[in-house]
């Protein structure tokens, strides 16, 4: 019996934190440790950042950091395939065959367009419209079983599966109609500014408010001794009314790879200075050696071979499944 398929993808906008490590890599960890019989297609989504500008030779460049840090984590080129979006240029097609068959008003509806369209809907790119069938494409290409998302990200997993439902009822059975993984591990990591959001570089974030995997040790002791907390001094896990020490105690069993509530108990008697001791003593566990292979990737010809023999493994699959789609919709001369 052929492997079941998980497929993921990430795009290359920005530099990764420690929240995209423990809400998205280390799951990914988790499933490259304990799920048998299953094939991962982890991907650089490329073709999905350039629905807004990017510079190009920062873009060119952080395909390759996304790619020597997923590397650097743990994930084993033995046992994934990892490879760059626009290197399988089956995706395009496929996406555009799905377009055909999806709906206006169902693209209308997706969360992240229309959050755009009422900030400046003359100002969006068409892509930023079209750009779900184009994940949908990413995802049924492969006959993903399951895909890694979060909670945010349902919404785009639900219009694939109604996309593949409604091609295999047309054209007959072609797409794998593929289940969500909701991480049961994975934890949101806040924000250490406002610990009521969500950690995110972005443009509208100081630097003090997230840390990135790749930041000096120095830089990440004074953002974590910075962290906004409370003027109790009471360490307990209480999102809603301590979400700075929950936040720091939620990092602290991550990395440690014990529970929330084990966590608490460690420090149940510590003040909030030793509290941040701690986290800084593990995040820089984690990040040095994690540094350390990703420098000894970035530049070097095994990064390039990994990278190329997974577009190579995933654009045969692709194309087998492109024929199998024209073949169906009836633009195939065989």
């Amino acid at each position: 019996m052929p492997n079941k398929r998980l497929v993921s993808g990430i795009k290359p906008t920005g530099d990764l934190t420690l929240g995209n490590y423990i809400g998205v890599l280390k799951p990914l960890l988790y499933l490259q440790q304990n799920l048998k019989n299953f094939d991962f297609y982890l991907f650089i989504a490329d073709l999905h950042a350039l629905t807004f500008y990017q510079e190009p030779q920062t873009l060119k460049q952080q395909i390759k950091k996304i790619a020597a840090l997923y590397l650097a984590s743990g994930l084993d080129p033995e046992k994934i395939n990892l490879f760059v979006q626009s290197e399988v240029t089956q995706h395009t097609y496929l996406g555009y065959l799905l377009e055909c068959n999806s709906y206006f008003s169902e693209l209308q509806r997706m969360i992240q367009y229309k959050e755009k369209s009422k900030i400046n809907a003359e100002g969006i790119r068409t892509s930023l419209f079209t750009y779900p069938t184009l994940m949908a494409a990413d995802i049924l290409m492969y006959d993903a079983n399951l895909v890694p998302i979060g909670k945010d990200q349902k919404q785009h997993l639900e219009l694939t599966k109604n996309l593949a439902t409604r091609f295999n009822n047309l054209y007959g059975n072609t797409f794998v109609v593929p289940e969500p993984f909701f991480n049961p591990l994975g934890s949101k990591i806040k924000s250490l500014q406002n610990p009521l959001k969500k950690m995110s570089k972005s443009d509208t974030e100081s630097p003090k408010s997230y840390i990135l995997l790749l930041d000096d040790p120095q830089i990440i002791k004074s953002k974590i001794s910075q962290t906004v907390t409370d003027s109790q001094k009471i360490i307990k896990y209480d999102p809603e009314n301590k979400p700075g020490i929950s936040n720091l105690l939620t990092i602290y069993a991550s990395l440690k790879q014990i529970s929330i509530f084990e966590s608490e108990k460690l420090f149940q008697k510590s003040n909030y200075k030793e509290l941040k001791n701690k986290v800084v003593e593990e995040i820089i566990n984690f990040v040095v050696p994690l540094q350390q292979k990703f420098y000894q990737l970035i530049n070097s010809a095994k990064l390039d071979d990994i990278l190329n023999k997974g577009a190579q493994k995933a654009s045969l699959i692709a194309e087998k499944k492109i024929q199998q789609v024209r073949k169906k919709l009836g633009i195939s001369r065989f």
